[in-house]
């Protein structure tokens, strides 16, 4: 009987042993993309390359801010596939125009081949098909946009909004601030950089990070 006993202590300690190492490990699947400080981790892209990026990509306030003018992007260095992508995004003064780009394929232009989860005021949570990226939701052809699901829930000026973008194998969703907004399937692009938009006026990302599928 007391081996008996030592043996079912032996197996619980083991077993919460391994529990407790997947439970170490399981920080290390969240990258996080923006530190708070600084943009060491991004690349710009400026469709006047003549401008200084940084009088349009900056820190404040432990957030980025872009200026929206002129029109660019900023990408990651790194490309991601199979993740949930996580961020928040603010209007500081007007809500006006902006996008993510997921997906985004080498080489750099001011419209790259990607998906763009549209973050246009009233409109957050459309896909855009760019550079001829596809998928089976976009049943006409000679439209680029794929409509969100439901009405409109950003909030208002100053406020918070909360993207979260799911991407596994062929199939995207996104969720704004708790609401399925999209969902694609059969996408044409399956890994690739995440950008954030220069397009027309000030915007601010925060608390930007992927997890691993």
């Amino acid at each position: 009987m007391k081996s008996r006993i030592l043996s079912a202590l032996i197996i619980l300690l083991f077993a919460g042993q391994v529990l407790f190492a997947q439970n170490e490990c399981a920080p290390q699947l969240i990258t996080s993309l923006f530190n708070g400080k600084d943009l060491s981790s991004w690349e710009f892209v400026l469709k006047d390359q003549s401008i200084d990026p940084g009088t349009v990509f900056s820190v404040k306030n432990a957030a980025i801010h872009i200026s929206g003018n002129p029109f660019g992007y900023m990408r990651t260095k790194e490309t991601f596939d199979n993740y949930k992508l996580h961020l928040e995004y603010s209007w500081p003064t007007e809500a006006t125009n902006s996008g993510v780009f997921i997906h985004v394929q080498q080489p750099d232009a001011i419209w790259p081949s990607c998906f763009e989860v549209q973050l246009m005021a009233g409109n957050a949570g459309d896909f855009i098909c760019m550079g001829g990226s596809d998928m089976a939701e976009r049943t006409d052809k000679s439209n680029i946009v794929v409509k969100k699901r439901a009405v409109s829930n950003e909030v208002a000026v100053g406020e918070w909004n909360t993207i979260e973008v799911v991407c596994k194998e062929s199939n995207i969703e996104v969720f704004v601030n708790g609401t399925l907004q999209n969902k694609a399937s059969g996408i044409s692009l399956t890994r690739g950089h995440i950008c954030l938009q220069s397009e027309g006026k000030d915007i601010e990302f925060r608390n930007i990070y992927v997890s691993k599928l």
